[in-house]
């Protein structure tokens, strides 16, 4: 990745003013950073509607626009009269650097093919994701679909770039050659400038690179890279992800209308928004030596990343969203697996009915409490249902033989390993996205999180006040300091530290004793009890050093099974939540009872006025039955219409 040209003898610490922006698919954002005494601070913010597509067709203009009202909010000039960037700052106008992300027109979209679907097309896979890419779909020798359909399915999706991937060093070259001939015969036009050949990423077999060349090179703008899977149990997914973005900022994003000038602007390159976000988490990650979960619920899209391990991941649910997909995850959720987390009765043909409208009308926001617990629970399941899914691709590639059917031909190969995601070893998860960064109370938003992803042992939260972590994540690639700086202390609203005991305990059971010492020396006790839900109150800026003894040789909280755990722990806008749900975390199947366990756990949390509830409550009474847990899907969005 490029970096900003320095002057001589000037160091991160005596730039004054940075713009950074995000040109979203449907917004611009920008924001201005400023130096302010010794330390750097969000100074203000604006957003206009992105100008990519018809009638406007660029960019730039959004972009412009969005300046221009951060230029009303501080009362002085960013751009001259004839709308270009006032760069170094002189006196009071202007900044020193300007930097950009960008997910307009659908943001990246690539497709990823291999040889194998578990192993060299799942590298290919990730590869794309950490990148920051939308992956359109994934083509193997064995996906079980012929070539013919192969072909067609590249043809019609027109990805930006493809990835192609396949075999150790040193190993056969026939299967590659299908493959190439598969990407040849589709012949994938761009979506963005008519001139231009599409990209290709080889990074497979160095011994077949010639042979792609060969075979695709005439078409195709075809770029060669180490090989991402060199041996069955090395996995090396750098040098792919760079070429990604280079690819992206120099091929791809200069044929999109307005972004030549959007290019010859930014002093660094422009990254994709996931890819941005991504970056920063591996930057905290990092410094801070945890282990760390984020993740951007949107319209249309989850985007979950992790760093386990040392080893960073990030997975797109692409048909995961509370607006544009929100009918999507009704329909994989199921209704009752939605509707287990409303502490009141619904109506299954209401509930579809709203979301089919918040589908239609994707803006609009819950002016109702019915509406917005109803909303709320939508989002815990867009938010399992995406990690759910990261899981399954947050994998440390481990050596291990497994027998292969190629095109009828047996062969051995390593497959990838173990898992990596362990909650009862999560430090931090940071949540952001409308449903989370702007939930009416920060107690609702911690809930959320927490029934969703269920972190184990002692876990801290937080969300991203307004949606600044592209920002940061492509500043970081500059100036990482300023980057984590702004982060720390205007981009996280902290919502404190939950702790939640794993093991066999019973409804009631104590499962732990947390013995809390406070700062001013004052030591309190506390019981995490079986079935509930209570907070602690620790405030921001707040710590404990915490002792948490487990009831039991069975129960864990971080240390192993029976042993006690001791951590200094931190405090936020919500504060200590004590979890004795247990985990896997189960309701009761009777509605009745299931709704009263409910109303105690948002009691316990005080995540929305318990008059409101109660309101609601004789409004819509509970009423008994054996099927209230959830787990059954019904057969569609609108499937009532077939009763």
């Amino acid at each position: 990745m490029e970096e900003i040209q320095r002057k001589e003898g000037v160091d991160e610490r005596q730039v004054e003013s940075i713009l950074a922006t995000d040109v979203g698919s449907t917004t611009t954002k920008a924001i201005l950073i400023e130096k302010r005494g010794d330390e750097y601070r969000l100074v203000t913010r604006g957003e206009m509607p992105t100008t990519v597509e018809e009638p406007w067709e660029d960019v730039m203009i959004g972009v412009k626009k969005a300046v221009r009202r951060i230029e009303e909010l501080i009362d002085r000039p960013i751009l001259d009269e004839s709308g270009n960037l006032i760069r170094p700052k002189e006196g009071d106008k202007g900044v020193d650097i300007y930097v950009s992300t960008s997910s307009a027109g659908g943001g990246l979209q690539m497709m990823v093919a291999g040889l194998v679907k578990t192993i060299s097309a799942s590298s290919a896979h990730r590869a794309a994701l950490g990148a920051g890419a939308v992956v359109l779909d994934v083509i193997s020798v064995d996906d079980g679909r012929s070539q013919s359909e192969q072909i067609t399915r590249i043809t019609e999706l027109r990805p930006d770039i493809i990835l192609m991937s396949g075999g150790v060093d040193g190993g056969s070259v026939a299967y590659i050659a299908s493959i190439a001939e598969i990407i040849k015969q589709a012949n994938p036009q761009p979506r963005f400038g008519a001139t231009y050949k599409l990209p290709l990423i080889y990074a497979g077999n160095k011994d077949a690179q010639d042979l792609v060349m060969e075979i695709c090179g005439a078409d195709m703008d075809v770029h060669i890279v180490e090989n991402l899977r060199p041996r069955h149990d090395i996995e090396n997914l750098g040098p792919a992800r760079e070429a990604i973005h280079e690819i992206f900022m120099n091929h791809v994003m200069a044929q999109a209308p307005g972004y030549g000038t959007l290019m010859e602007w930014v002093d660094t390159t422009i990254m994709p928004t996931p890819g941005a976000v991504g970056k920063l988490i591996m930057l905290l990650a990092e410094r801070n030596n945890e282990n760390i979960i984020g993740v951007d619920i949107g319209g249309a899209t989850t985007d979950v990343f992790s760093n386990f391990e040392d080893t960073f991941t990030r997975t797109v649910s692409a048909n995961l969203g509370m607006s544009y997909s929100i009918c999507n995850v009704l329909e994989e959720a199921g209704f009752d697996n939605i509707m287990r987390w409303v502490p009141f009765e619904v109506d299954h043909s209401r509930i579809s009915d709203w979301v089919a409208n918040k589908m239609i009308r994707p803006t609009t926001i819950p002016q109702t409490m019915y509406h917005l617990i109803v909303e709320q629970a939508i989002a815990r399941e867009a938010l399992r249902l995406s990690f759910e899914h990261h899981k399954s691709l947050a994998k440390k590639v481990e050596k291990e033989e497994v027998g292969l059917q190629i095109a009828g031909r047996s062969k051995v190969a390593s497959a990838t390993g173990r898992d990596i995601i362990d909650m009862l070893h999560l430090d931090m998860l940071v949540g952001s996205g409308g449903a989370l960064s702007h939930a009416p109370r920060r107690q609702q938003a911690a809930l959320m999180l927490i029934d969703a992803f269920e972190p184990s042992g002692v876990t801290y939260l937080a969300v991203d006040s307004i949606f600044m972590m592209p920002h940061l994540g492509v500043l970081s690639s500059v100036y990482p300091d300023i980057a984590a700086e702004v982060f720390d202390k205007d981009c996280l609203v902290r919502l404190g530290t939950v702790i939640a005991p794993v093991g066999s305990f019973k409804r009631g059971q104590v499962a732990a004793t947390v013995k809390m010492t406070m700062e001013d020396g004052t030591v309190v006790e506390h019981k995490v009890t079986g079935g509930e839900l209570q907070v602690i109150p620790l405030g921001v800026g707040e710590t404990a050093v915490c002792r948490i003894q487990p009831h039991g040789g069975n129960i864990d909280v971080g240390a192993g099974k029976g042993r006690a755990l001791e951590k200094e722990i931190h405090g936020g806008l919500v504060g200590v939540i004590l979890d004795g749900r247990g985990r896997p975390l189960e309701l009761p199947e009777d509605n009745v009872e299931r709704i009263n366990l409910l109303t105690s756990w948002i009691q316990g949390m005080n995540a929305y006025p318990m008059d409101a509830i109660r309101e609601l409550q004789e409004k819509y009474p509970a009423k008994s039955s054996e099927g209230g847990k959830g787990g059954k899907k019904r057969g569609g969005l609108f499937s009532r219409f077939a009763d």
